[in-house]
């Protein structure tokens, strides 16, 4: 008896996660939405109120960020060649962080989505608080990390997300993030499902 709940329970679970599934884009569609923005790749973007993407040159350009009242930089190409990013660089008047992040669809950038999103949602919580957010280009891992952090705190689905940005830059995960960001969709979605049901109020880490 206890077999067949528990093969119920999991055959639940399975048609759960596979309805979630059936309601994200696939990786093609993503990229076709992508591919409709036609903006010019720039350097830097607002592309929500006090969150910027933008590339490894403006990073490197203080005098510039400090025109725009930058006061955070998350640099999720820290080490890459070419790359000046760390705290000694930055000085005491923009606190940084870095993630060593390979543009590649092998790399795990889900491990960093809760830490990052946890530091840009800190940055943008201090007063006057600005975080830039780069990579090299600005276009992939960075702009991962951006749309993981609109789903994580702001519950944008990963659609919704990825159509906010391009509205202010354009973008263009590898395959290997959208997988990652498609998979944190169905987890978020599951845990939304789960919380309507049990009224639990899940925490953000």
């Amino acid at each position: 008896m206890a077999m067949e709940q528990s093969g119920s329970e999991e055959s639940q679970n399975l048609s759960i996660h596979e309805r979630f599934k059936t309601d994200i884009p696939s990786i093609r569609e993503l990229e076709c939405i992508l591919d409709s923005c036609r903006m010019e790749l720039n350097h830097v973007d607002e592309v929500w109120p006090n969150l910027y993407i933008g590339d490894m040159l403006i990073a490197h350009d203080k005098k510039e960020l400090r025109k725009l009242g930058i006061t955070h930089v998350l640099n999720a190409a820290h080490s890459a060649w070419g790359s000046k990013g760390d705290q000694g660089f930055y000085g005491p008047e923009i606190h940084y962080h870095g993630i060593a992040a390979e543009d590649s669809t092998d790399f795990n950038l889900r491990m960093h989505f809760y830490p990052a999103s946890k530091y840009i949602n800190k940055a943008l919580s201090v007063l006057n608080g600005k975080i830039l957010v780069h990579c090299v280009l600005g276009k992939s891992r960075s702009a991962s990390l951006v749309l993981a952090y609109l789903m994580i705190y702001h519950h944008y689905s990963l659609a919704d997300a990825v159509e906010k940005v391009i509205q202010h830059r354009a973008i263009f995960p590898n395959r290997g993030f959208l997988k990652q960001l498609q998979d944190l969709d169905i987890e978020l979605r599951r845990e939304t499902n789960c919380c309507s049901f049990t009224g639990r109020i899940t925490r953000i880490p």
